[in-house]
């Protein structure tokens, strides 16, 4: 039996994310019990299972809707099953976490989001990267007119490694796998819409990207609603590390967050000073802003709040995408309501 006065989860997907949310949800939100995962690597999931003493494990996540114990389900499986499944929970009653993106297809999305409006259960989508405790420093500094008005936005953001060419080929391309995190950033920080997107972008890094016919490095113009201009500028692969970057520059100053280090140990000698690098991954960056994100979701089931990343900010990044990929086409500036 689940403690009631918590919220009982089901985890569905056991890769990268699931694990990590896994983990979290065992060993770091006491205010959730994780009641089953699923799987269709169920090895793995049983893996899982008896490391993080989780009773039920399963290969349908149908069988996690019929669960009385499970309140809320997340959705960290791959994204063509996104909107099967958070149709499904939704119409069953449940709360839904839906790791990026909710789905490649703006229609599939819109009727994703009216099921989960009608069911009137809380859907928050997973851009962990609001939650980093640097970049919510930096939009509160914007918010608050610590800066004054905003009036310049750089966001970059590089990998430390292209990924595989068989995820390039199902991934949508980098405005929609990679860029579309920034895009969220985007409007996090300015706290405002973006109205226009031009971008520009070829291949620097792996010859077989465009052999598939995708880009590796681009940089990305836009323009918000209130005039704010911002650039991004993404590569596939920065030597050094995982390299996350943004400024906001103001009228009254600037407000910029760095890149964490692995550690803080300084080298000195005749040929200079050395220090460490960024992490070499995601998972690692943004491990604790993973954790806040789920524990935010809890919360708001809790309380009966709006969540803080909504199925419309889940959205609005892959209108963006689609105007970005529209820009680099055709060459020019591409405004958002073309696409929407």
């Amino acid at each position: 039996m689940n403690n009631p006065s918590k919220i009982g989860v089901g985890v569905i997907g056991t890769g990268r994310i699931g694990k990590l949310h896994i983990e979290h949800l065992s060993q770091n939100i006491p205010d959730a019990e994780l009641i089953a995962i699923c799987s269709l690597d169920t090895e793995t999931a049983e893996i899982f299972a008896e490391q993080f003493n989780i009773p039920k494990v399963t290969s349908d996540y149908r069988t996690l809707l019929d669960d009385s114990q499970i309140d809320a389900i997340i959705v960290a499986s791959s994204t063509d099953t996104h909107v099967e499944i958070c149709q499904a929970a939704a119409e069953a009653g449940m709360h839904i976490f839906c790791e990026k993106p909710i789905a490649l297809d703006l229609e599939q999305i819109d009727e994703t989001l009216a099921i989960v409006e009608k069911a009137g259960v809380k859907f928050q989508v997973g851009f962990n990267r609001r939650f980093d405790a640097n970049f919510r420093r930096v939009r509160e500094a914007v918010a608050s007119g610590e800066i004054g008005e905003p009036h310049i936005l750089r966001i970059t953001s590089r990998d430390p490694a292209p990924p595989p060419i068989e995820y390039v080929k199902v991934s949508g391309g980098i405005f929609l796998d990679m860029t579309i995190h920034d895009f969220d950033m985007a409007r996090y920080l300015i706290g405002d819409e973006v109205v226009e997107v031009y971008a520009v972008g070829g291949v620097r890094v792996d010859q077989k990207i465009g052999e598939v016919g995708d880009i590796d490095t681009t940089i990305i113009t836009l323009r918000f609603q209130d005039g704010v201009l911002a650039t991004i500028d993404n590569s596939r692969e920065a030597v050094y590390g995982y390299d996350q970057r943004v400024e906001v520059f103001g009228s009254k100053g600037m407000v910029a967050a760095g890149n964490p280090l692995t550690d803080t140990v300084t080298f000195s000698g005749s040929e200079g000073n050395r220090t460490a690098s960024p992490p070499d991954f995601f998972v690692e960056r943004y491990k604790a802003a993973y954790l806040s994100e789920l524990q935010a979701f809890i919360q708001c089931i809790q309380k009966g709040t709006q969540p803080l990343v909504t199925g419309e900010d889940g959205r609005a990044p892959i209108v963006m995408g689609y105007a970005a990929l529209k820009s680099l086409r055709e060459n020019r500036p591409v405004q958002l309501s073309e696409i929407l």
